[in-house]
């Protein structure tokens, strides 16, 4: 009995140890997986080129894709694709970190923000609106208009080892 009452007037004087969430916040770790967020790249495009392979790679379909044709007079990334929809569910995502790893312009990323509240149903459904970071300084918003030809791909060709 005296042990417990010891351990109790030592833990009295103690510094608590919870913190006051609001005001404080502390630091997330470097791993951690918090909301996503779609990247652009500094002229303004869209990284994203609507292949769908996060919604594959996705175990909870968290993920809804649609992808439609670039066009010279409306380019929203480089590539000939683009995500006209692009779709995460909140609620199903168990935030593992899949679609970070299956996409291949490394576009979304799971980053540090994990204060997510819904008040329904719909509001958990984060659009493409939502997720698409700010367009950095000196870049243009989506779609641009570029010149015919500007961003068609050309694969090089093979050279032989032996030169």
């Amino acid at each position: 009995m005296i042990e417990g009452l010891w351990t109790t007037l030592k833990s009295f004087f103690s510094k608590p140890v919870t913190i006051s969430y609001p005001e404080e916040k502390r630091p997330v770790r470097v791993r951690f997986k918090g909301r996503h967020t779609l990247k652009r790249y500094d002229n303004g495009l869209e990284k994203c080129i609507g292949c769908a392979l996060c919604a594959a790679a996705c175990p909870a379909d968290a993920i809804f894709v649609e992808a439609a044709e670039n066009t010279d007079a409306a380019r929203y990334s480089p590539g000939e694709r683009y995500a006209s929809t692009y779709e995460i569910n909140m609620l199903r995502c168990i935030f593992c970190g899949f679609c970070e790893d299956a996409c291949p312009t490394e576009d979304i990323v799971l980053g540090d923000n994990y204060e997510l509240s819904f008040v329904d149903r719909a509001a958990s459904i984060y659009t493409k609106d939502l997720l698409l970071e700010p367009v950095a300084e000196g870049g243009q918003l989506t779609p641009q208009e570029t010149p015919p030809g500007v961003f068609t791909r050309s694969v090089p060709a093979m050279q032989d080892p032996s030169d």
